[in-house]
C-alpha cells in the first residue's frame, strides 16, 4: 500500500498493488496460529486483523482503480482533474467472487446534497 497505492496514483500502480494484495491473500490462506491459548491469544487477534487489513486493501484499491478522476487525499496521475458529472457518487463495494475485479463488485450511490455544496478547492 506505501509503494503503489500513495495519494499519487495510476491505474497501472493500483493494479500491481491489486497483484501483491492477491498473493498476500494466497500466503494468508495457509497462515497457523503458534499460541493455543484461550484467553488474551495476541496471535490469534493478529491473524484475524491481517485478514482484515487485506480485505480493507483490496476494497481501497478496487474503489481507487475506478475512480477515474482526482479529489481530495486520492490523486490519479493518469486523471488529474476532478470530474463531477461522473464521480459525484459515493463509491459502494461489496464482495462477490463472480465479479472479475479481485472479487469485488463496484456499485455507486448518489450523493445527496444538505446545506453546503462539494466544491473544487481553490488555493
Amino acid at each position: 500500500m506505501d509503494l503503489n497505492m500513495q495519494v499519487f496514483r495510476t491505474a497501472e500502480t493500483i493494479e500491481q498493488c491489486l497483484a501483491d494484495i492477491a498473493a498476500l491473500e494466497e500466503r494468508y490462506a495457509n497462515i497457523s496460529i503458534q499460541d493455543q491459548g484461550k484467553r488474551f491469544n495476541l496471535d490469534l487477534l493478529e491473524a484475524v486483523e491481517l485478514g482484515f487489513l487485506l480485505q480493507l486493501a483490496k476494497v481501497m484499491s478496487v474503489a481507487a482503480l475506478h475512480r477515474e478522476e482526482s479529489r481530495g487525499g486520492h490523486f490519479r496521475e493518469d486523471f488529474p482533474d476532478r470530474d463531477d458529472e461522473k464521480f459525484m457518487l459515493h463509491s459502494m463495494v461489496y464482495e462477490d467472487p463472480s465479479s472479475p475485479t479481485a472479487g469485488i463488485r463496484q456499485e455507486t450511490k448518489p450523493v445527496i446534497f444538505t446545506r453546503y455544496e462539494p466544491m473544487e478547492r481553490k488555493y
